[in-house]
C-alpha cells in the first residue's frame, strides 16, 4: 500500500497584514471538544485518514515485529512487577503504593506505623488495600488514576479517574471502613484536591469546556456536587488555577498564575467556610509559593519562596500571618545569582529547600533556632535527586531520592537532627544490571553564541568513541523545566546495542539558574534549538557520534524542539521521533478557544496582539517552516483525545512534511485512539509504545542488520 496522502483543502487567513495558507486545517475536529469526552464523535474523513496513517505505520514497520516484541520483553524484564514505594508515615499509619505482579495499574495500601518502621519486617497480614487500580480498569480500553489521598482523619480517601484519556478527572470519595464510593461524585476536575482539617470538605479544580482550571469549589462530602460552592473564580483565561496545602497543614493554598506571574491565598484549614485571603496582589514577572511555620505554640507565620526585588534565581523571605504584604517580607535566605532555589517546605522546627547550582541539585537544611544549615553531599559527576515532603511536619526526618545515569534509584530517609541516612529503598533490576559496565559524562558543547551547554551521556565501557556510534539525543527545553540525568532502564536497550544516549540540558530549562530559562522563552526561543544543534555537532565532532547518526529524541514542548530542529539541520539527523509534538504553535497561539492557548502566551508570546510576536513565531513554528528539502526520517506519534497538544498538529504536520520532502525518507504517524497526551495508560501498555520508538530508531541506525529483524 502506498502511504497515505492527505487532502488539500486550503484555508486562508490574515493577522496583522499577513495572510497564512493551511491546506490541511480540515484535520482539525470543528467538535474537537465533544470528542475530548466521546472519541466515538470524530468526523468520519478525519478517522479514516488517521486510521490510515496508522496502518502505514504498521505496515512500514511490520519487520521489526519481532524486534518490537522482544524489545517489549527486555523492557519489561527490568521492571519489579511486584513493587511498592517506600510507606510513609502519617500518625497511626503509613501509606503507600504497590504493583501486585502483571498489574498494569497501582493498588494504595496503608498498615500500621509500627509495623511499617521496623527493620526487615514483613507487611503480611499487617496491610488493607485502600484501592486497586487494576480492578477499576478491568475491560476499559483506557483508564487512569489522578489523585489520591487520605483525609487528616484517616476514615475516607478522595481518588480521582480519566476513563478517556482526555484529562477531565472525577473526583470518588470511599468510606474506608466500610469500602464503599459515596453515591455522588465529582466530575471535570484537574484530578487533584485538598481535605479540609475536619475531613468533612474537599476542595478542589474545576474545569471549564476548554479545559482550563477556572474555579476553586467546596464540597462537602455526603452531599451532590451540584451543590457545591464556588470559592474562587479566575477571570483572566490565561491564569492557571490550582489548590494545595501547606506543610503544616494549617492553610488550603489557591494558587493562580501563569508562567511568570503568581497570586496566592489562603484558607485556614479548621475553618472551611472562611473567605480565602490573598496575600500579595498580582505584579506582572513576580513569582512566589507560600510555605507556614509554626514554632512551639507561636504561630510565626509565612515562609515565602520569591523572586521578588530582582531576585533572578528566588529568595527566601518571611512574613507575619497577619501582616503578610510585600512590605513585611524579610529575607531569609537571601538571593544568590547563580543558585536557583527550586522548592522549600517547612518542619517544625527546619526549613529544607532543593536548589541547583553549576548544574547540579542538592538540598540545604537550615534550622530555625540558631540559623544553621548545611548541604546534604553526593559525589557522582552527574545525578538527579528528589524531595519527598511527606504528610508529617512535626518531624526530624525527610526523604528523598537520588539516582545516576548509570545508578539505579535509591531512597533514603535522613534526619536533619542527627544526620544519619538510611537506605530505605533500591531500585531492583530483575533482568540485573551492572553500574560497572557503562560510562556517564558530564560535558559542555558551545552554542552558537558563545554559551556552554551542559550535555549528560551515558554509553557502554569499551564503546569505540571514533564516531561509528549511533547516538539517542533527548531534548525537551521549555516552561524551565530541566531533564534530569537519572536512572532510566529503558534506555538501556539502546545502550547494550551500541547507542550513545545524550541529553542535552538546553535553554528553556532551568539548567543553569533562572536566566536560562529567560534566554530560552518566546521571542528567543530560538536560541533553545540552536543550543540543541550545537550539542549534536559538538558529539558528532568529538567522536561520540557523527553526522546522520543521531536520532532526535522530544515530547511535547520538546516535540516542537524537534520539529524545528529537523528544518534547521536535517542533514544532522538519522532520525526524529516526536511524541505528542507541540508543531503548529502558531495556528495554536492564534486560537484562544484552545485549552492551553492563553495561559500559554507569557511562554511564547501573544501572535493575536503582537504583530512582533506573530513574526517571532511564524520564523520558527515547525509546521509553517516545513519546505522543499531533504528530511530525515521521522515518526510522530500522538493521542485522539489529548487536551495538551491536540491530535491534528502532528497529523497536519506529517502530511506537510510527506508532500514537501525530497528523496525517500521513512515519515510515519501513529495516533493512539484510547489516548491522550500520556500515551497508554497501563505501564505495560506504556512499553509497548516505548519498544515500537526504539524499533524504529534500531531500525533506521540498522541494529541489528533488517535481516535479523525477523529471525
Amino acid at each position: 500500500m502506498p502511504a497515505p496522502i492527505a487532502e488539500r483543502r486550503p484555508e486562508r487567513t490574515t493577522h496583522h497584514g499577513r495572510e497564512r495558507v493551511d491546506e490541511y486545517a480540515w484535520l482539525k475536529a470543528p467538535n474537537w471538544q465533544e470528542v475530548m469526552h466521546e472519541p466515538g464523535a470524530l468526523d468520519a474523513d478525519i478517522r479514516a485518514y488517521l486510521d490510515a496513517e496508522n496502518a502505514w505505520t504498521d505496515e512500514v514497520l511490520e519487520d521489526t515485529r519481532p524486534l518490537q516484541e522482544h524489545l517489549f520483553a527486555e523492557l519489561r524484564g527490568r521492571i519489579k512487577e511486584d513493587d511498592s514505594s517506600v510507606p510513609s508515615p502519617d500518625g497511626p499509619f503509613a501509606y503507600s503504593m504497590r504493583y501486585e505482579a502483571g498489574a498494569q495499574h497501582p493498588q494504595i495500601i496503608r498498615q500500621p506505623r509500627e509495623a511499617a518502621e521496623r527493620p526487615g519486617a514483613d507487611a503480611g497480614g499487617t496491610e488493607t488495600v485502600l484501592l486497586d487500580g487494576d480492578f477499576m480498569a478491568a475491560e476499559k480500553a483506557y483508564f487512569r488514576l489522578g489523585g489520591a489521598e487520605h483525609s487528616p482523619n484517616h476514615e475516607l480517601l478522595y481518588y480521582a479517574t480519566d476513563e478517556v484519556g482526555s484529562e477531565f478527572y472525577t473526583i470518588h470519595v470511599r468510606n474506608l471502613s466500610t469500602g464503599e464510593d459515596f453515591e455522588d461524585s465529582i466530575p471535570r476536575t484537574t484530578g487533584g484536591a485538598v481535605w479540609s482539617a475536619d475531613s468533612r470538605y474537599l476542595f478542589y479544580t474545576w474545569l471549564d469546556d476548554n479545559h482550563r482550571p477556572k474555579k476553586v469549589m467546596r464540597h462537602k462530602v455526603g452531599t451532590a456536587s451540584d451543590d457545591d460552592v464556588e470559592i474562587y473564580d479566575e477571570a483572566d483565561p490565561g491564569f492557571f488555577v490550582s489548590v494545595g496545602k501547606t506543610q503544616s497543614g494549617r492553610y488550603i493554598t489557591i494558587n493562580a498564575h501563569d508562567h511568570e506571574t503568581w497570586e496566592v491565598r489562603l484558607i485556614d484549614a479548621r475553618e472551611p467556610e472562611s473567605d480565602p485571603v490573598l496575600i500579595a496582589a498580582r505584579r506582572p514577572g513576580v513569582d512566589y509559593r507560600v510555605e507556614h511555620r509554626i514554632a512551639g505554640a507561636q504561630d510565626d507565620g509565612l515562609v515565602i519562596l520569591t523572586n521578588d526585588g530582582g531576585a533572578e534565581d528566588f529568595k527566601i523571605v518571611t512574613a507575619p500571618a497577619d501582616a503578610h504584604g510585600p512590605d513585611n517580607w524579610r529575607d531569609l535566605v537571601g538571593h544568590r545569582a547563580g543558585r536557583l532555589i527550586l522548592d522549600c517546605v517547612c518542619y517544625r522546627n527546619h526549613l529544607v529547600r532543593l536548589e541547583r547550582e553549576d548544574g547540579l541539585p542538592r538540598i540545604v537544611v537550615h534550622r530555625f533556632s540558631d540559623g544553621l544549615e548545611y548541604a546534604i553531599a553526593f559525589q557522582e559527576e552527574a545525578y538527579s535527586l528528589g524531595l519527598s515532603h511527606g504528610y508529617e511536619f512535626d518531624t526530624t526526618s525527610i526523604r528523598f531520592n537520588y539516582s545516576s545515569m548509570r545508578t539505579p534509584a535509591e531512597v533514603f530517609d535522613y534526619d536533619m537532627e542527627t544526620h544519619k541516612r538510611v537506605l530505605r529503598k533500591e531500585q531492583e533490576v530483575p533482568s540485573g544490571h551492572d553500574p560497572e559496565h557503562y560510562e556517564t559524562r558530564r560535558l559542555h558543547a558551545t552554542g552558537h553564541d558563545g554559551e556552554t551547554i551542559p550535555v549528560s551521556l551515558l554509553y557502554r565501557k569499551g564503546l569505540p568513541l571514533d564516531g561509528s556510534a549511533p547516538c539517542l539525543l533527548y531534548g525537551y527545553g521549555s516552561y524551565g523545566i530541566s531533564i534530569p540525568a537519572s536512572f532510566n532502564t529503558n534506555c538501556l536497550s539502546l545502550v547494550d546495542r551500541g547507542f550513545v544516549y545524550a541529553i542535552a540540558h538546553i535553554r528553556g530549562g532551568k539548567d543553569k539558574g533562572f536566566h536560562w530559562y529567560t534566554d530560552g522563552k518566546a521571542r528567543r526561543k530560538t536560541n533553545t534549538f540552536h543550543d540543541f544543534i550545537a550539542v549534536g555537532e559538538y558529539l558528532a565532532d568529538a567522536g561520540y557520534t557523527s553526522r546522520g547518526r543521531i536520532v532526535g529524541h522530544g515530547g511535547s514542548a520538546g516535540g516542537m524542539l524537534m520539529g524545528a530542529v529537523a528544518n534547521m539541520a536535517p542533514d544532522l539527523f538519522l532520525a526524529i521521533v516526536a511524541e505528542v509534538p507541540f508543531v503548529d504553535v502558531l495556528a495554536t497561539m492564534l486560537d484562544d478557544t484552545l485549552p492551553l492557548t492563553p495561559p500559554e502566551w507569557p511562554e511564547w508570546g501573544n501572535p493575536i496582539a503582537s504583530a512582533d510576536d506573530y513574526d517571532a513565531i511564524a520564523a520558527y513554528s515547525p509546521y509553517d517552516n516545513v519546505r522543499r528539502q531533504a528530511y530525515p526520517n521521522i515518526l510522530a506519534l500522538c493521542g485522539l483525545t489529548d487536551p495538551r497538544v491536540t491530535y491534528w498538529e502532528p497529523a497536519k504536520w506529517i502530511a506537510r512534511l510527506r508532500a514537501n520532502t525530497t528523496g525517500d525518507p521513512t515519515i510515519l504517524l501513529r495516533t493512539n485512539m484510547d489516548a491522550g497526551h500520556a500515551g497508554a495508560s497501563g505501564r505495560f501498555d506504556r512499553l509497548k509504545e516505548v519498544a515500537l520508538v526504539y524499533a524504529f530508531a534500531l531500525k533506521m541506525a540498522g541494529i541489528p542488520h533488517p535481516d535479523e529483524y525477523t529471525s
